[in-house]
């Protein structure tokens, strides 16, 4: 047990070091701060005295061993525009994000789960057919269209709902349920395609010949053994989200860190990126982690042999 903790641990740790260390070469090669920092009026000798101010005129190397000194403190540096703490900014604005995320989760998981069952158990059936059209359109509009699409109609036309900011759970609502609408479409796919895999299994016709009730044979049985792929992929998409969910804080204005990464990355604000990359690279690590312990929940066998 503390073994395999161990191992993850060290895993987790040379995987950040390793994704870190890529981004820090990445974003050296992609412009000078400076061109972006400097208005164009200023003279030469007052660029290379702001350069040497940021450390920018250090070699690369040097940086570098500045920037995993910085690191193992947990100080990745000072914001070129804001001049204050890097990470702590980036970790302000994570509580937005993961409310955002958690919120489209649940709107995920709470309409997917249920249509996945329905359309393999009525497989073939009208309401399979719907439920696979759903599946197709939600895999096919693009996240900033329906995002304006839903702006439009609940806040421009009906005034329902917020369209912007974040001031109560309302603003949550249309930001969160465009993250999820492709995966709502995504995860009924892959449930019912695992659940009729599943029904067609010889301890399912076993349990059936017992004459236990369908829904037993189906929600106690066959799903729990259905979900164990669709956890892998589950874990996948809640880690995409946290880092990927720049688009829709942008269409809504929601100040969450992945809105902060893209205005930064457009300012080449290097220690703001470098912190968001370190968050979003622990988080997926954490993630991993959890999804493995869920494996032995959902798969007694694999936890059994653990």
């Amino acid at each position: 047990m503390w073994a395999l903790a161990l191992r993850r641990i060290i895993s987790a740790v040379i995987s950040i070091w390793i994704v870190l260390t890529l981004i820090f070469g990445l974003i050296h090669l992609s412009g000078d701060p400076i061109d972006v920092l400097a208005p164009p009026e200023m003279n030469q000798i007052d660029r290379e005295a702001m350069r040497s101010h940021l450390g920018l005129d250090q070699p690369l190397h040097v940086q570098y061993g500045r920037f995993l000194q910085g690191l193992t403190k947990g100080d990745l540096g000072v914001s070129y525009y804001s001049k204050t703490s890097a990470f702590p900014m980036v970790a302000e604005r994570f509580p937005v994000t993961l409310k955002l995320v958690l919120l489209s989760v649940v709107i995920a998981v709470g309409f997917s789960i249920p249509f996945g069952v329905f359309a393999a158990v009525y497989v073939n059936s009208p309401l399979d057919h719907v439920l696979r059209w759903l599946s197709v359109l939600g895999s096919s509009v693009p996240t900033f269209f329906l995002g304006i699409l839903l702006i439009f109609l609940f806040s421009v036309e009906l005034k329902w709902l917020p369209s912007s900011g974040i001031g109560s759970f309302s603003h949550y609502i249309l930001p969160a349920f465009t993250l999820a609408f492709f995966r709502i479409a995504l995860f009924t796919r892959m449930i019912r395609a695992s659940l009729l895999d599943v029904l067609d299994s010889d301890y399912v016709r076993t349990a059936r010949a017992k004459g236990l009730n369908e829904r037993v044979v189906v929600l106690k049985h066959a799903l729990r053994t259905a979900l164990i792929p669709f956890v892998t992929v589950f874990g996948l998409q809640f880690g995409q989200l946290l880092a990927g969910a720049v688009v829709t804080e942008t269409i809504f204005a929601i100040p969450g860190m992945n809105s902060l990464a893209l205005s930064s990355l457009y300012r080449l604000d290097y220690p703001i990126i470098l912190s968001y990359i370190a968050i979003v690279a622990i988080l997926f690590n954490v993630i991993n982690a959890l999804v493995d312990l869920a494996y032995g929940l959902v798969d007694p066998r694999v936890r059994n042999e653990r």
